[in-house]
């Protein structure tokens, strides 16, 4: 039995379905991210686990019991909020003390695990500093120490990181994952932050308009996209134009000039994704498309070009690694594994398109 399940979890908001038949099965331990858009129903989510907001429908079981059934305060859970909601008027010590006070935990040991909770996150020098006297950083530490005291069977992230520079917020992903493993926290995060769930989970549910499109490794989900949604809204990717063929009683995908060997083909038209970091530079056609350089960008680490191709514009990138990278305007062959392609039995909306 998985630790924690959600059944056909549904909430509507009048006309509006906000969550729809959601089910999800999360082992004890795990950390699992819900990613996808605004309105696409995580936070919802996430706040019906918490019992701030009531469920329409199905149902929500921890350990086998009926977590509906239970008051918020009485659930177990651990939360942290995107304005990380501590008292200004407390130190970080009194902050992370509060939970256990409400549970009328004795002094001594209450005042034993705030030590450890501060250590945990390493702000034991801060244990006096009010939130006022501290960095984002510190806060959202201290918010995390806080949902962790009271030992929660299950943690709740509200979009944490969200309020911090784009360095610090690479670092917190780090710090907030050795502290997840550290203490084997069942956790749960909602964010927008592709990179940020990725980073982080062990899995990642895609939600968009109240459904899950797609639930796995981030890996997996990256490489495999189930939906044409999961494909552009996980990075970038190319989606080609295709048509079945075969070559020796092999299949093929007919994308432009070129040809690739697939197991079968979805479709007699079908579309193909390819991410743009899988995307080379080669000489001879056959496993190739043609194109020609529109533009060649340097962004630091990596190059981003734009080809113009029968499919459409393509991006490619391409480490800086100190390989030559074709010039704008110049003509270029561009090509990928079959199996780095995603194949679909719905056909592009338009030819070529690239997000």
């Amino acid at each position: 039995m998985s630790f924690l399940v959600l059944d056909g979890l549904t909430k509507r908001f009048g006309d509006h379905v906000a969550v729809d038949h959601l089910d999800l099965a999360v082992e004890r331990g795990e950390f699992v991210s819900l990613l996808g858009p605004s309105g696409c129903g995580k936070t919802t989510t996430l706040q019906m686990i918490a019992g701030f907001v009531a469920a329409s429908s199905g149902a929500i079981r921890l350990e086998g019991g009926d977590l509906l059934a239970r008051r918020p305060n009485q659930r177990g859970l651990g939360i942290v909020f995107q304005s990380y909601a501590l008292f200004p008027h407390m130190t970080a010590a009194e902050n992370v003390a509060f939970g256990l006070e409400m549970h009328k935990v004795p002094a001594a040991e209450r005042a034993q695990r705030v030590a450890e909770a501060l250590a945990l996150v390493g702000l034991s020098a801060y244990a006096a500093r009010f939130p006022r006297k501290m960095s984002g950083g510190q806060q959202q530490r201290v918010a995390l120490a806080r949902a962790l005291v009271i030992r929660p069977r299950i943690l709740l992230l509200d979009e944490p990181l969200s309020n911090l520079d784009a360095k610090l917020r690479e670092e917190m992903q780090i710090e907030l994952r050795q502290i997840q493993r550290t203490v084997g926290t069942t956790t749960l995060l909602v964010t927008h932050d592709q990179a940020e769930a990725m980073a982080l989970s062990d899995r990642v549910v895609v939600m968009n308009h109240g459904r899950a499109e797609q639930i796995g490794h981030p890996h997996e989900v990256y490489e495999r996209p189930a939906t044409a949604f999961v494909a552009h809204f996980l990075g970038k990717t190319n989606v080609l134009a295709a048509r079945r063929g075969v070559e020796d009683g092999r299949a093929l995908a007919l994308i432009g000039d070129g040809r690739w060997p697939i197991n079968a083909a979805p479709a007699e038209s079908f579309s193909a994704s390819v991410r743009p970091e899988k995307i080379g530079f080669i000489d001879q056609a056959g496993c190739s498309l043609g194109g020609r350089v529109k533009a060649r960008i340097f962004q630091g680490n990596h190059w981003l070009l734009q080809v113009d191709t029968a499919c459409g514009v393509l991006t490619v990138i391409r480490q800086n690694s100190g390989e030559v990278v074709p010039a704008e305007g110049a003509n270029v062959r561009l090509t990928w594994r079959s199996d780095d392609m995603a194949l679909s039995a719905a056909a592009p909306a338009t030819p070529g398109p690239a997000a």
